[in-house]
């Protein structure tokens, strides 16, 4: 909480609100030198950035920096030949087929994705996945191919009890590994085939289970964000609107990013984005406006992209609504 006062306190000092803009690299300035790297084929660039970050969350981010840009899939094979036993080059691979499969099928909703798309995305994430088990056995004890397999197995509807596995591999590795609970989040919604109750449950247990200070509170405000996005319009509100549901993400912001044991900093910037747009749809403003405040205008696509697909513009209305 006094985290998030002084820096409201400092902004609240600034002339006028600051120029709301996506932050691609989510407060990693690690990423976008990454990303160049990667887009001029500059292996040893790319490596060495890689290299420098820990095998856990840390690492996570710049290796979907590294996957999402065209052509790694092209030269990256040549890397591997030429370093046949080494797993880096092993892994960016694994985790460029998940980019370039999910570019295949696009964003769309699955009607509208032909069965030709539907092949291809599959025939990559097949590929992913053996470059990833590659990993996993050449470095038993890294997190990020496990993460990474979570990803491709909901692609590939593994099912329930190897997502699981996948998950439990990633955690054991790395407990509060928060783009593996997300992941697992994703898996337990009814949109996935799961229903309310289980998400809600192992949203609640993950963040409250896991010490103060944690980024695992934004799991309860994802599951009220997932479970607003299911129901009608009207219904939305009232539900997202409840006393129970703003108590939920005012007990989850204290156990998380309120915390006196909370420290900034990779990861936190997507957390603090995605409580002002809980608080906002719940109608909670003076909460919102706390979260606005502390992004200090960086918008990160997830979550705001579930509102209309312009992030910026729904961060703008929202901090509007809430006096900034």
């Amino acid at each position: 909480m006094a985290l998030l006062r002084e820096l409201g306190n400092t902004l609240g000092r600034l002339t006028g609100r600051p120029v709301a803009r996506v932050d691609e690299d989510a407060g990693d300035p690690e990423a976008g030198r990454v990303r160049e790297a990667a887009a001029a084929r500059d292996w040893a660039a790319v490596r060495d950035v890689l290299d420098a970050r820990p095998e856990s969350e840390d690492r996570t981010g710049l290796l979907w920096a590294v996957g999402d840009v065209a052509g790694v899939e092209g030269w990256i094979a040549d890397v591997v030949a030429a370093e046949p036993e080494a797993p880096l080059p092993r892994l960016v691979a694994g985790v460029r087929h998940i980019s370039w499969a999910w570019e295949a099928r696009t964003s769309a909703s699955a009607r509208h994705v032909s069965r030709e798309q539907f092949q291809v995305f599959h025939e990559r994430l097949a590929e992913a996945e053996t470059w990833l088990y590659e990993v996993a056995e050449r470095e038993p004890g890294w997190t990020s191919p496990w993460y990474a397999l979570q990803v491709t197995g909901r692609g590939l509807e593994v099912g329930p009890d190897v997502a699981r596995r996948r998950f439990e591999a990633t955690v054991r590795r790395d407990p509060h590994h928060l783009g593996a609970h997300q992941q697992r989040l994703q898996q337990l919604c009814r949109k996935w085939g799961g229903s309310h109750e289980e998400m809600h449950d192992f949203a609640h247990r993950s963040a409250f289970d896991a010490p103060g200070g944690t980024l695992l509170g934004q799991l309860v405000a994802v599951a009220h964000i997932e479970h607003w996005l299911h129901l009608d319009s009207g219904a939305d509100a009232r539900y997202i609107g409840q006393p129970q549901v703003i108590a939920s993400l005012h007990r989850a912001a204290d156990h998380s990013v309120r915390h006196r044991d909370f420290v900034p900093g990779r990861g936190s910037l997507q957390v603090l984005n995605t409580f002002a747009m809980a608080f906002s749809l719940a109608g909670d403003h003076t909460a919102a406006r706390e979260f606005f405040l502390a992004t200090e205008g960086r918008v990160t696509e997830f979550p705001w992209y579930y509102l209309d697909g312009d992030p910026v513009a729904s961060y703008k209305a929202r901090r509007a609504l809430a006096g900034r």
